[in-house]
């Protein structure tokens, strides 16, 4: 099977899409399919070229037997309206110049976010008659909006039919949780034309590990510390001003220490807001190495999801994945009807606690604190979780599956794509697990049925 993976993101961005893509088109390879991605130049999170591809209009190498194809974006670190139509503008036009000029793909797999992207995917679509699944990893552009990320009207009338052309123009949509799917539904989309694939993490890499001679702890003098992370993006949507004031309220206990890792720019307004309320026990810290990551979760006692109460329900971290194969407790701060609350509920690995408010998030940290048993409950609990549902093997066979069964090779069912009829009624039904005992918290088989019930 030949694949053309058209994705904004790609390898060497550490985090969002760009790692869950680089897996995929590897996974696949190895499975013997031949993958060539259309990408852009790596600019994520900084949103600067990064140094060794700047000057250049296009580039192309192959990594781990896949060919990329790489090309120029008008990028700017704080872009606006008309900063953020040349950045899709650019390419939108560059892309789809290297799509057209190699090999003719029999399928062609592409991802959202960028959303103006669906516009030189379709015209790829009909340039080489080929089908195309969509791998919808947001919804824009009502995420963008809520956050504020977009306020103009005429532009979001014109992200909302390029939306409803996206979808339109896919053979099929990949939807990474029950909520995206449901929210299509509302739109219209039949439900026929989705498929459920969650999106994964290496379980192989991604483990417990133990917190004593911890190189991350031994490194940055956490040794002897109940160490509460957050690792990821700084951004609108997160909420992580929150930690900073929680940290403020927690401050008496020289034990817990708060550890923040990120963008080193994001991280400068942090250290301001430290600052300004004289916080010292916050330690702000650049983002780790891939071969540093599973160590870096490793250091964590309890492990931090955190999102705005304006974030859409169906906003899903890709964190959440990685923070339960470490096996780690984690504390969401998250809308109470969103997905990252329904993963974490369901999967009995942490507590859900009103976002942006860090007297409820305070009180959480204070529990596990304070009961270790619940804490190690909570993270046993994650991991057999994400071994369970989250695996990279089980959902890059899902898509293998899906992209054979529309070239018309024969589909095998696997226990990545689900019902979605049974999910979304379930999900709206599932009790809160983070209300359990500690000796009540295991991953419950009934409720795993409900939500993920042909894995």
């Amino acid at each position: 099977m030949r694949v053309l993976l058209y994705s904004y993101n790609y390898h060497p961005e550490p985090i969002g899409i760009a790692p869950l893509m680089t897996e995929l088109a590897e996974g696949l390879v190895k499975r013997g399919h031949q993958v060539r991605v259309v990408t852009a130049m790596p600019n994520y999170p900084e949103r600067k070229i990064y140094p060794e591809y700047r000057g250049k209009i296009y580039k192309s190498e192959v990594r781990n037997g896949v060919e990329i194809d790489r090309c120029f974006v008008a990028v700017r670190p704080q872009p606006g309206l008309i900063g953020r139509a040349l950045l899709d503008g650019s390419f939108a036009v560059l892309s789809l110049v290297k799509a057209v000029s190699g090999w003719k793909p029999d399928i062609i797999l592409s991802t959202s976010p960028s959303l103006p992207a669906c516009l030189p995917v379709a015209a790829t679509k009909a340039f080489y008659n080929c089908p195309v699944v969509l791998s919808l990893q947001d919804i824009l552009p009502e995420a963008a909006v809520q956050t504020g990320l977009i306020s103009n009207k005429l532009a979001i009338r014109i992200f909302e039919r390029l939306e409803k052309f996206a979808y339109a123009s896919a053979t099929k949509i990949a939807v990474i949780t029950p909520s995206f799917a449901k929210n299509l539904i509302s739109k219209g989309v039949p439900e026929r034309k989705l498929a459920c694939i969650s999106n994964w993490v290496d379980v192989d890499s991604v483990k417990p590990l133990p917190k004593e001679n911890n190189p991350f702890r031994q490194a940055h003098g956490l040794e002897g510390k109940f160490v509460v992370l957050y690792s990821g993006n700084i951004a609108r949507t997160q909420g992580v001003r929150t930690i900073i004031r929680t940290a403020k309220q927690m401050r008496r206990n020289p034990t817990i220490q708060f550890v923040i890792v990120g963008e080193s720019r994001q991280l400068g307004e942090l250290r301001t807001l430290c600052d300004d309320l004289n916080v010292k026990n916050v330690l702000l810290l650049p983002f780790v190495s891939e071969a540093e990551f599973p160590e870096m979760l490793a250091a964590a006692d309890v492990s931090l999801i955190m999102q705005k109460k304006n974030v859409v329900g169906f906003n899903m971290p890709s964190k959440t994945q990685k923070i339960m194969a470490s096996g780690r407790a984690i504390i969401a701060s998250v809308p109470m009807q969103g997905s990252a609350a329904e993963a974490v509920q369901i999967s009995g690995g942490g507590l859900v606690v009103t976002p942006e408010s860090p007297t409820e998030l305070t009180k959480a940290i204070q529990t596990l604190y304070d009961n270790p048993h619940q804490r190690e409950a909570l993270g046993r609990c994650g991991r057999q979780f994400a071994m369970s549902y989250y695996s990279g093997e089980q959902s890059i066979n899902a898509y293998e599956s899906l992209l054979k069964s529309l070239i018309g090779e024969p589909y095998t069912a696997n226990t990545s794509v689900f019902s979605l009829n049974s999910a979304i009624a379930s999900a709206s039904a599932t009790p809160n697990a983070s209300n359990l005992s500690s000796d009540q918290l295991s991953v419950k088989p009934a409720l795993e049925h409900h939500l993920f019930h042909s894995r």
